[in-house]
This record gives structure tokens, sequence and C-alpha cells, in this order.
């Protein structure tokens, strides 16, 4: 694999906490400031005929293809977990390690992400699931995407738990300094736990270096 100079790994704590709307403002904003980026969507599952997929999203922020980032193959137009999508569709088995083999960066790339599904332990491949994943990849650093409200504590816990000893930084997404709770669990995060916590993507960013 031509290895991008920083590999990033994404996921969250649970599905639709915005690991997509996280990603692709992050490449946006590297891309902004001049790196060569690059996004990697190694299997996506979809409600047909609704928003942008997550590869088309991320296409937008990054400038590549849409195939790029996904291939074809790999698009499930049924809001399943992958495995489960293909399954329903009578498609092929989804394996890990085909997927991993399927992803190709640009020569250059700055700054190479891999998004992937739901939480630590949703399925992305019927062998397989997004810890797996990003394990196997070898991520320089690895983003975990979480809500800012109620259950916070809890879910970035437990999925820092699963992830350790992977190198992790917990991005908490729709954050409100003016909300006392979203504060509160900050704070808890980072003077309780000893989490590396980014509440914008500025932070993350510099995070990331």
């Amino acid at each position: 694999m031509n290895r991008p100079r920083r590999l990033i790994g994404v996921l969250g704590t649970h599905t639709e906490v915005g690991k997509t709307w996280v990603s692709s403002r992050l490449l946006a904003q590297a891309r902004s400031g001049g790196l060569r980026v690059a996004a990697r969507k190694p299997v996506q599952s979809y409600e047909e005929g609704s928003t942008a997929t997550d590869a088309e999203q991320l296409a937008a922020a990054t400038g590549e293809a849409i195939a790029d980032i996904c291939p074809a193959r790999r698009c499930y137009p049924l809001a399943l977990a992958p495995p489960m999508a293909a399954d329903v569709l009578q498609r092929p088995r989804i394996l890990l390690q085909e997927l991993l083999d399927e992803i190709v960066w640009p020569a250059g790339c700055d700054l190479g992400l891999v998004e992937s599904v739901g939480g630590p332990l949703s399925p992305i491949a019927h062998d397989g699931d997004s810890l797996d994943l990003v394990k196997r990849l070898q991520s320089d650093r690895v983003v975990l995407v979480a809500d800012a409200g109620l259950g916070t504590l809890n879910a970035v816990r437990l999925s820092l738990a699963a992830l350790a000893p992977l190198n992790a930084v917990v991005f908490l997404n729709r954050f409100d300094a003016e909300q006392e709770l979203h504060s509160l669990n900050r704070r808890w995060l980072v003077e309780k736990y000893e989490a590396a916590v980014a509440t914008n993507v500025e932070q993350l960013l510099a995070a990331l270096q």
C-alpha cells in the first residue's frame, strides 16, 4: 500500500453520530490548508434515494472520484450493517482482507482518512468489525466521534476501552459550550479519564499533526 504520510481511522461510538460530517470537514480544512488529502470508505450501506451517501460527501471534501472512495461493488442500497445488507441483497460475502486489499492511495498523499461504519463492534464484513478494520490499518491516529450530551461518558469510555492501545482522540460532535452538560462531559473526559478531546475541527486537525 502506498501509505499516506498520516493515516487516520475514523469510527463512532454508535451509528448516526456524525462520522461523515466530521470526516468531511476535517478533510476540507486540511485541504484548504494546502495538504494533499484522500478518503476511503471501504464499504457503505444506505437507504436508497435518501441524502447523499457517505462516499459522495467525502468526495465533495477531497475532490476525488466517488468510486475511488468506495467502489460501486461495495455500495449496498439497504440501511443495514454491510454484511447483513449483502446477505439480504444476495450479494457475495464481504471479507475484511478484501476490503483492506482494495484500499489504494494516490501518490504524495499527506493525510489519508479511512471511515468505518457504526461503532467499534459494528460488523463491517462477515469476518470483522470496525475495530478490526482500524487495527489492521495500523493507523497513526484514530478519531472517535461521539455525541456531547447524555450518555456520552459511558459510550466514549466503552469505545476507548475497546480501542486500546490505539492512539485515539475523541471528537465531541455538536458540542455547545453554553450547555452545561456538554462542558461537564468534556471536563470529565479530559480531567478524570485523561482522554484527548477536540470540540471543533481546528482542534482536531491540530491533534492529528
